[in-house]
């Protein structure tokens, strides 16, 4: 709030030295440079500055209070705060703010040598400019003559955190719950926003959500340094002049109950710990460790085991990672993930890390989800007029035994490429191509693929017949109302007009298509989101005649979790208030399974399939194989503990019924209802409909 009423503020200056004579001259601020009475101008310019940069707290009323700062100027002129005492968390935060807008000024001098001094001042809130100012003032004592390199240490002070992560290119956590909040925002009619590349980073959304806002009003009022920390801030922050860092420890404890299980109960029992920060303006960093031990639901547990690598281990986990055996029947599963991110220029942003991505607007993904295990990539982002074009390059492993060497997993290598275009202010066309080749003939990451200009077939061609596997896609978002969109994507892995129109069903009719709609503010209740997904794959999508060049990673699909041969749909409801949140999700699908665990013949569901060992030619079509009825039901209610961190605390309940029209020694009738309550910092998606 900038001043424009009449308030006498008194201004107290408390320091010490020897005696007042001795202080040769007072701070000086630059306006105060030819002043007669530095000390009166230093003042006054001190409290013009204050009242020219303080915004009181939109939450907060304007009843008058008294904050008490304690701050000192040090011997370059910088001010640093002490202390401030204050009636609410949020008039500490902007009395920070505007101490840290203050400009560098001439140090106080003593015997011709500059000097720290410090000052107390009581504050009248909100702050005023004034012209009429009552100083008290109390004697100076010197300080003893230093070398200014044994000041260095002293300098080192650690400033006031002010959420400083909000306005940063760190990525906001990839989680649906967190994504909800502002995705009404980011698609209001007219908006230049890109939403399809995932993770966003805090500093793309700042203009259309307020983190910061968000956080502070859902703040408690606590008084204990625990308290403070477990409902409203992060653990530890560190913070100087160019630079600040987090650190926070993070867990996801799970406890539960499978209905169809011999077991007594489910759980995962995961400690975390994770640093994030940014020095200077341009690089950003976040890492994070799990230690993690785990026993699913009984058909969660006999996913990840149909996954499992080659070597021992028992299983995958999904999404997550490859797993030990811990106890007799659970697993273990550390996790190391994180990344670096560089801004070098308005339009570029570089960044190197180990763990997921995600493009499209739906709850599912064509093109590429955070479905498969995490894994090392590089990404640049461009964003220029009205395009956004993301290029990624990724290192991926095959873990099947028929395909590693001397005992090594084999090495695949990915690039995607995807162009975002707003054409109008309502739609959005969107461009997207990947191509994976393996690492033959000892050729490693082959850099023909390094150039980001989209398409690759003719790289793909020059290379050899079996240089890599390319697809190509293609998306669109229509906004109708700044409260309704429709979305969708068409994913081709094999472009052959004479099979596509021919009527044939043929198998090379590789394609898969998903239509969508989202519903902010349903029927005028605010924060109710509503969507409705159709997602189909033809079968033989996304795999290869190679059985290394498919679309996938540790066993899993890079895409869609259901891999190919199959039809479902969507509907989510989300709702939120304050600090409380919920979901229900129906999903009802068909699915066409393999037969034979060798995939041979192969009907064209299962990814990892070699394609010359298909079934037939023709009359390929969806649910062909090991016919599957699938429908998955979850309603989830939970209550946000501490804003700042994701940490949430909720209650979930699963029904999934599973009915193939044949049963193998892996695919069996099952019709589980998973009840689950847990408490979790929300930094990642689980994905339970398998």
């Amino acid at each position: 709030m900038k001043s424009h009423s009449f308030l006498i503020l008194f201004l107290l200056l408390s320091f010490t030295v020897k005696a007042q004579s001795e202080l040769e001259t007072y701070p000086v601020f630059e306006e105060c440079k030819n002043s007669e009475q530095q000390n009166n101008c230093f003042k006054s310019q001190l409290i013009n500055h204050l009242a020219e940069s303080y915004n009181h707290p939109d939450s907060l009323d304007e009843s008058e209070s008294v904050a008490r700062v304690l701050f000192e100027v040090d011997t370059i002129g910088k001010f640093n705060v002490i202390y401030i005492n204050a009636i609410d968390q949020k008039i500490k935060s902007e009395i920070q703010k505007s101490f840290d807008s203050l400009p560098k000024i001439k140090p106080a001098t003593y015997n011709g040598e500059a000097r720290f001094i410090r000052f107390t001042i009581p504050l009248s809130i909100p702050i005023y400019n004034t012209e009429e100012i009552n100083i008290n003032e109390t004697k100076i004592l010197e300080e003893k003559k230093k070398n200014p390199l044994q000041e260095e240490y002293d300098q080192l002070k650690n400033q006031q955190f002010n959420d400083d992560q909000f306005n940063s290119y760190l990525n906001i956590p990839l989680s649906h719950e967190v994504y909800n909040r502002f995705d009404k925002e980011l698609n209001r009619i007219g908006t230049n926003t890109h939403t399809s590349s995932k993770p966003y980073s805090y500093k793309d959304i700042e203009p259309y959500y307020n983190f910061e806002k968000e956080v502070n009003d859902l703040r408690f009022d606590k008084k204990t340094w625990l308290g403070k920390k477990f409902f409203n801030e992060d653990l530890v922050t560190i913070k100087g002049e160019d630079y600040w860092l987090t650190f926070n420890i993070a867990a996801d404890l799970q406890l539960g109950k499978d209905t169809e299980s011999d077991e007594s109960y489910t759980y995962n029992n995961t400690r975390a710990a994770y640093i994030q920060g940014q020095l200077g303006k341009k690089f950003n960093f976040f890492t994070a460790i799990y230690e993690s031990q785990a026993r699913f639901a009984d058909y969660y547990n006999a996913y990840a085991e149909s996954i499992k690598p080659v070597g021992g281990n028992p299983a995958t986990i999904p999404s997550r990672g490859i797993a030990k055996r811990f106890n007799e029947n659970a697993y273990d599963y550390p996790i190391a993930e994180g990344y670096i991110s560089y801004k070098p220029s308005k339009y570029f942003k570089l960044q190197l890390g180990h763990g997921q991505n995600f493009i499209g607007d739906g709850h599912r993904s064509l093109f590429i989800s955070d479905n498969a295990s995490i894994h090392p990539y590089f990404k640049i982002e461009t964003n220029i007029w009205k395009l956004k074009y993301t290029n990624t390059w990724r290192s991926l492993r095959d873990t099947r035994d028929e395909v590693t060497d001397n005992g090594s997993y084999r090495t695949k290598y990915m690039a995607t490429h995807h162009l975002s275009y707003n054409i109008t202010k309502r739609l959005n066309i969107g461009l997207f191509e990947s191509v994976i080749w393996q690492n033959d003939n000892d050729r490693g990451f082959d850099f023909n693929y390094i150039n980001p200009v989209i398409f690759y077939h003719m790289i793909e061609f020059s290379t050899g017949s079996k240089g890599g596997n390319a697809l190509i896609g293609l998306s669109y978002k229509y906004k109708w109302t700044d409260n309704i969109n429709s979305y969708g994507q068409l994913i081709i892995d094999e472009f052959a007009t004479s099979d596509i129109f021919g009527g044939q069903n043929s198998w090379r009719n590789k394609l898969g298509f998903q239509l969508g709609v989202k519903y902010f503010d349903a029927f005028k209740v605010k924060d109710l989101n509503l969507q409705l997904e159709y997602n189909e794959v033809r079968p033989y999508t996304y795999s290869h005649y190679t059985g290394v060049l498919n679309y996938g990673h540790n066993g899993q699909s890079l895409a869609h979790q259901w891999g190919a041969n199959f039809r479902e749909f969507i509907a989510i409801a989300r709702y939120r208030k304050d600090r409380w949140f919920g979901h229900a999700k129906f999903i009802a699908g068909t699915r066409g399974l393999e037969k034979n665990d060798d995939l041979d013949p192969f009907y064209g569901g299962n990814i990892y399939g070699n394609e010359r060992d298909r079934i037939k030619d023709n009359n390929i079509k969806i649910g062909y194989g090991n016919k599957v009825k699938q429908l998955f039901g979850e309603l989830e209610v939970g209550y946000l503990i501490n804003p700042k961190t994701n940490l949430k605390l909720y209650t979930r309940i699963i029904h999934r019924s599973f009915k193939p029209e044949e049963t193998t020694a892996t695919v069996f009738e099952d019709n589980t209802t998973w009840f689950n309550f847990g408490f979790r910092t929300d930094l990642f998606n689980w994905y339970y409909n398998y």
